[in-house]
């Protein structure tokens, strides 16, 4: 393959939008490679094409080699199958819903476990029939509230959707197994530092567990905790917490009595107010879930992870309890006064951290401003409540594995893989006959691969101030080759005989042979960031060029014949 800049759908530009916020969005936009549509949608340019499909490739063989069937679905899904499964309602406003001229509904498909499953219900009749794992590549929507750095989080995406359906649990940890080995494989292909890490099921559901894979960066929107001691990571919101030390004890908090302290609401100002370690001053903090109140009470020195109460009730997010409802439930408690006490009786579900059940006493809102209540018991208080590891966890924390400090960073979330058990097959009535031929719901997995957020996060991780360092394996082209001169006829003569020669070879090759001042031409070498360069310039009548690799600015300069074969061993080593 030989691409010329000459004649090529291609324009650099010297300065990125002011709203390209991300690194990998400012140089994507830069190089030519996408261009915004609209919100959260992009067109792939030539360039930026070959890159999707260069990933996409890997993410096939690797597919393919774990045993899994490419199909291709549609996008436009009846939302009579979302509806079967009650997802319609839960998924929320990312959903994007339309009606076809007859006045029949369809969801845009940000996911296709229904679709999949509707699919296998009409083909599988028999035990002999399983396992199978069936994959897609193909594009998703979701109809993101602020969709923001470029193809990190947009609204149209692609991704590779896999579903495998096995015949019980057993069969469905195997299959789990056999695509969370493919993800490793895919992603050290693709040269990105990932950490597998435990992760919620989210709107995607199930029970049996899942795992995310996230690329290190700093603009990660996720953050995970990890320890180097052992093998144990997790999302945050995954994460789980060990119980935190007790206090020393406080006779104020082991009073019974109501105290004054007005014009004071935050827990820790509360507690050195009255003397007394933060921890035992609650914090209860009230939200509504599918329109229900609920209320979280932690410790003073604790912080609530809202997707961890989320998770444990089932539903895609939690959000504040407005005003108006917090006025109706408690009329006389303002912000900083508001406690526990009197809410299960008006309907509100408790849920409480363990820690705070650890406590012997502790002190909260009186839900009268300016009060709060001293001599709490938790475990008569809150007896009935449902206890729940709720607290967000920290870099220095302890590891729930092996106890050792917990470190933290960011990450791009990649890709995903779930345990879904029977939460789609048992509402569809996806079923096999077993050996004595009885009917059992299929056991289902989903996996997910983001394939234009990786373009980005490969960017993210292999940048410098010039522009992208692309892994061999993704690079638009093994070599650039740059015409310094195009008026000098030796120059190019040799930048043609030479992308020839490399493409003849079987290297992919860009060769910049426009009517641009040599500065232009090397800025936007960088910029697009191809692993190889060969620069044609003063000396082509010598025989001789320049090689430089992208990755580390080494420059050589070689005899034209000695170039196949160093380009042969650069490529092994940048493979």
């Amino acid at each position: 393959m030989i691409l010329r800049l000459s004649t090529a759908f291609f324009q650099t530009l010297r300065e990125a939008p002011a709203d390209a916020e991300a690194t990998s969005h400012r140089l994507m936009l830069r190089a030519g490679l996408i261009r915004q549509v609209a919100g959260g949608l992009y067109t792939y340019l030539p360039l930026g094409w070959r890159i999707i499909q260069k990933i996409e490739a890997i993410v096939r063989e690797e597919m393919d080699r774990s045993g899994a069937q490419e199909i291709l679905a549609p996008i436009l899904q009846p939302a009579q199958l979302w509806e079967e499964t009650g997802r319609i309602r839960a998924y929320g406003p990312e959903l994007m819903r339309l009606e076809d001229r007859h006045g029949r509904a369809f969801v845009l498909g940000p996911t296709h476990e229904e679709l999949f499953t509707d699919l296998v219900r009409g083909v599988i009749r028999s035990y002999r029939q399983l396992p199978i794992t069936l994959y897609q590549i193909q594009d998703k929507f979701r109809d993101e509230r602020r969709p923001r750095f470029g193809l990190l989080r947009g609204r149209e995406f692609i991704m590779k959707d896999a579903y495998s359906f096995d015949c019980d649990e057993e069969g469905m940890a195997a299959s789990y197994e056999a695509m969370y080995q493919a993800y490793v494989r895919i992603f050290a292909r693709l040269g990105l530092d990932t950490r597998a890490v435990e992760a919620q099921q989210g709107a995607i559901g199930g029970t049996g567990g899942s795992h995310e894979f996230m690329a290190i960066a700093p603009i990660g929107e996720d953050e995970i905790v990890y320890c180097d001691a052992c093998d144990y990571a997790a999302n945050v919101e995954k994460a789980q917490g060990v119980p935190s030390p007790l206090p020393a004890a406080s006779s104020r908090a082991e009073t019974v009595g109501q105290v004054s302290l007005p014009g004071v609401i935050e827990t820790g100002a509360q507690a050195e107010a009255l003397g007394v370690d933060r921890a035992y001053v609650l914090k209860t903090l009230l939200y509504e879930a599918d329109g229900q109140p609920i209320a979280a009470i932690l410790r003073g020195d604790h912080t609530l992870n809202e997707a961890k109460l989320a998770a444990a009730l089932g539903v895609a997010e939690v959000t504040p309890l407005s005003e108006e409802r917090v006025r109706k439930l408690l009329p006389k408690a303002t912000h900083g006064y508001i406690g526990p006490l009197g809410l299960s009786e008006q309907g509100v579900g408790l849920f409480v951290e363990p820690d705070v059940m650890a406590l012997p006493y502790a002190i909260c809102g009186s839900n009268e401003e300016g009060f709060l209540r001293c001599g709490l018991r938790p475990h008569q208080a809150f007896a009935d409540a449902r206890i729940l590891d709720l607290k967000e966890v920290y870099a220095g924390d302890p590891c729930p594995s092996c106890g050792a400090p917990l470190a933290a960073a960011h990450g791009i979330e990649v890709g995903q893989v779930f345990k879904l058990g029977t939460k789609y097959s048992a509402p569809m009535g996806a079923v096999y006959l077993d050996e004595a031929g009885q009917q059992r719901p299929l056991y289902m997995g989903c996996y997910g691969i983001g394939v234009s957020r990786i373009a980005a996060a490969v960017v993210e991780q292999s940048h410098d101030e010039d522009g992208i360092v692309w892994p061999m394996a993704v690079a638009p082209a093994h070599v650039h080759v740059v015409i310094v001169d195009m008026q000098n006829e030796e120059q190019r003569v040799m930048g043609e005989h030479l992308a020839e020669t490399l493409s003849a070879s079987g290297y992919e090759v860009i060769i910049d042979d426009r009517q641009e001042h040599a500065g232009v031409k090397f800025k936007d070498a960088d910029l697009l960031g191809i692993p190889l360069r060969m620069t044609v310039g003063r000396k082509a009548g010598e025989g001789i060029v320049e090689l430089s690799r992208r990755r580390d600015r080494k420059t050589v300069e070689l005899k034209v014949e000695e170039i196949v074969g160093i380009v042969a061993r650069l490529f092994g080593e940048n493979s």
